[in-house]
């Protein structure tokens, strides 16, 4: 507590705790109100159940787990990034609910996205108002406000509930925050290095698809400061803190990527979730002040709102136009923040672009862009662009004006936006009902088809009833027991042999014993959900099944583990041995 309260009466905090406070307020019904809230992407409890039971079954890093798939199992985390669920373990640990673990990491990648971007804005536009002693760093108070309050914020929280993609915006501004120190910073290189590489790792571990979308955004950041500043030597730099952030996420990045034809990964852009279908239209991104918690459909009748945000869009223009003014009319010299203001507008627009069918030759153009499924999905690009922009708009104009443009833009961002800052229904629900009766059904059944193992023709019908069965020949199974990657059961066969269908996923590298040597298993010519066989001779024996690591996944796990350990000694010694960085 001591150490809290002298976090708040020290008067250079008071900018963050401003920023803080603004954040609790968008997540205000996550963190104040009893109760679970609908969603879309309804599966944030049951993900991290499975991440807790993986740790609970030493499962780590976690990749299969158990529960989902209708309960054939599912390897969820083999593709879809952890680090969300990760953090919810944290809340877990804490002794909270799974309720609130989702709902409080929800509430933390809405504030920690507020206070990246006001770290980042603070250090490109570094004007300050002094007000009653008490000095504000007003351009960066106002792009972190802009980029939480944004329309697609809300929607990516209480409407989709996308939790990865929340985390997402978070990562973006401190990424890149640390490749501009990294550039311009000569002294303590090697300390951006590391933010670089972990902020990086971040966002590997959050979502894969912004992870492409941002990319391209991140270099052209990059190549602006290093050709202004003439840092060359910036870019072996940048070059190893990619490699190290590749390293410290190899356990999970490698095997997402790699490992992809294990699983029907067509399903994921095919049907629903071509991106044809889900283009928006200039009114829907521009005019319109729709709100609703309906679904993306074809044509303009989506049930979700798609807007960049009035006032952001609007005060982007009016950043161009008094950047110009200066530029043309004024003749004033071009500086570091107008340079990467301008470079960071003409994104947003490029985005903003890009959600439009207008932009589709692009998309034909660059086959992978399939796999972002949603084009509206470019919005989180062009919120972070506006937003950071609206900074300079203070730094443009009379200084007398500051605060009071300052203080009319947060009112009317606030104004326009606030209800857009809470679920559509919040409802009485515990641990118990959700992981229970028809919810727990749904849930094992959700999402089914995103990463389905290729041997299965069709997804099952209906749950797991039996971990193993005997289907040809006499006998019976006993002893059942299954973990979140390992099973097995005691077969008794009377009949010269048996064919024993096993209630789980055939994918590598499940790995069947009998009494304790490798037995051969196979999915049956005749399986059209993908389940495993074995065949047994007459006898009691002991079948163990586990999931054990591919080549890929072991030299994976080795250098996150060996890049983990190496930074983990070299900060040792910075710290505790005084060894100079």
């Amino acid at each position: 507590m001591e150490f809290i309260k002298k976090i708040i009466l020290n008067l250079r905090n008071y900018p963050i705790l401003i920023v803080f406070l603004f954040g609790i307020l968008a997540s205000r019904d996550l963190l104040f109100t009893n109760g679970y809230f609908n969603m879309h992407d309804d599966l944030q409890m049951m993900r991290q159940l499975e991440m807790e039971k993986c740790f609970l079954d030493f499962q780590i890093p976690c990749r299969w787990i158990p529960d989902m798939g209708y309960g054939f199992g599912f390897p969820l985390f083999n593709f879809y990034p952890p680090l969300p669920y990760l953090i919810g373990e944290l809340v877990r640990l804490a002794g909270f609910s799974f309720v609130t673990a989702v709902k409080f990491t929800f509430a933390l990648s809405i504030v920690i996205s507020g206070l990246s971007m006001y770290f980042l804005a603070k250090e490109v536009f570094p004007n300050t108002l002094k007000i009653r002693g008490l000095t504000l760093p007003i351009s960066a108070i106002l792009s972190a406000l802009f980029y939480i309050w944004a329309p697609y914020h809300a929607v990516d929280v209480y409407v989709r509930g996308a939790m990865n993609e929340a985390w997402a915006l978070a990562w973006f501004p401190l990424i890149l925050l640390f490749g501009y120190k990294l550039i311009l910073e000569k002294k303590d290189f090697k300390k951006w290095m590391i933010l670089l590489s972990l902020s990086w790792t971040g966002l590997f571990m959050s979502h894969n698809i912004m992870v492409m979308i941002f990319t391209p955004v991140f270099a052209g950041w990059c190549l602006i400061f290093v050709y202004k500043e003439k840092r060359l030597i910036a870019l072996p730099h940048l070059f190893i803190s990619g490699i190290l952030a590749l390293g410290l996420s190899a356990f999970f990045t490698i095997p997402a990527v790699i490992e992809q034809t294990y699983v029907q990964v067509n399903t994921l852009v095919a049907g629903y979730y071509e991106y044809i279908a889900h283009f928006a239209s200039l009114n829907q991104l521009l005019v319109s002040r729709f709100w609703g918690f309906g679904p993306s459909i074809w044509g303009d009748n989506d049930g979700m709102s798609f807007q960049v945000g009035h006032l952001h869009w609007i005060l982007s223009l009016v950043i161009i136009a008094l950047i110009s003014y200066r530029l043309l009319i004024k003749k004033t010299k071009w500086d570091s923040s107008q340079v990467i203001t301008l470079y960071l507008l003409a994104i947003g627009w490029f985005a903003v672009f890009m959600t439009h069918s207008r932009s589709i030759f692009i998309w034909q153009l660059i086959p992978p862009l399939k796999f972002v499924q949603f084009p509206w999905r470019f919005l989180t690009v062009a919120i972070l662009s506006f937003s950071f922009a609206s900074g300079a708009f203070v730094s443009l104009i009379a200084k007398k004006w500051q605060i009071v443009s300052a203080l009319s833009l947060i009112v009317v961002l606030l104004l326009l936006n606030w209800n857009y800052f809470k679920p559509q229904s919040v409802g009485p629900l515990t641990d118990t009902q959700k992981f229970s009766g028809a919810a727990w059904g749904l849930q094992q059944t959700a999402g089914i088809y995103d990463y389905l193992p290729i041997d299965a023709v069709t997804a099952p019908k209906e749950p797991q009833k039996y971990l193993a069965e005997v289907l040809q020949g006499k006998g019976n199974i006993q002893k059942a027991q299954e973990g979140t990657s390992w099973a097995k059961f005691d077969a008794n066969i009377s009949s010269e042999t048996a064919k024993v269908r096993i209630g789980i996923f055939k994918f590598p590298n499940w790995v069947t014993r009998v009494d304790g040597s490798v037995a051969y298993s196979y999915v049956d010519k005749n399986e059209q959900w993908g389940r495993m066989y074995v065949d047994l001779t007459r006898g009691n024996h002991k079948v163990e099944l586990k999931l054990e690591n591919t080549p890929i996944r072991s030299v994976s796990n080795i250098a996150s583990l060996i890049t983990w350990t190496l930074l983990g000694v070299y900060l040792f010694k910075i710290k505790f041995l005084n060894v100079k960085a």
